[in-house]
């Protein structure tokens, strides 16, 4: 993805994410850059001084990317449910960060050791239980292969910790190209 199109992503995040925050109406978006008409995946993550304050993601989009980044950044800013008794203030708007990730498809793997820390996602899945955990959280939080499949078992998919051990749960990886507003553009 080239510089332009990445620096329009980043636009278009804030700009909804600001309108959400007002309580003002979206900004209707329209967008003809031709590396962001694909359909692919992505996750729109928030932080104020480094600490989280909302991430919402799609593996799947059946629209283009520049809308999905629209939808997800408001998503992000406003229905995070771990942030539901504290939205992002108008007060955190100057100091909010925001980071993209557009994921690749899921790949799925037979050992729950065979991905790589920092490079490669996770998505756990049993039937409808499922959790996820960027490749960025590796890195962010000094966790090995074992303590990552573990809190993606239990702190996201709602499933006892040791769960990836079981024959009957899923594990797939992928890989992210990360877009930050620091970076730049």
């Amino acid at each position: 993805m080239d510089s332009q199109a990445k620096k329009l992503l980043l636009q278009i995040a804030r700009k909804q994410i600001e309108a959400a925050v007002k309580q003002e109406p979206m900004p209707f978006i329209l967008c003809d850059h031709s590396d962001l008409q694909g359909r692919e995946g992505a996750f729109v993550t928030l932080r104020t001084h480094g600490e989280l304050r909302g991430c919402i993601g799609r593996f799947i989009s059946d629209i283009p990317l520049y809308q999905l980044i629209s939808e997800l950044a408001i998503s992000s800013a406003t229905e995070d449910f771990r942030f539901a008794s504290n939205r992002i203030k108008l007060s955190e708007l100057t100091n909010l960060e925001i980071e993209i990730s557009i994921v690749s498809e899921l790949r799925p793997i037979k050992n729950p050791f065979d991905f790589e820390l920092g490079k490669h996602g996770i998505f756990i899945k049993r039937g409808i239980q499922i959790g996820c955990l960027l490749p960025q959280v590796a890195v962010e939080t000094g966790w090995n292969k074992a303590k990552l499949l573990s809190y993606c078992c239990s702190g996201k998919a709602n499933l006892p910790s040791d769960a990836w051990k079981s024959k009957d749960i899923e594990i797939f990886t992928f890989t992210v190209e990360i877009i930050e507003e620091k970076d730049k553009i």
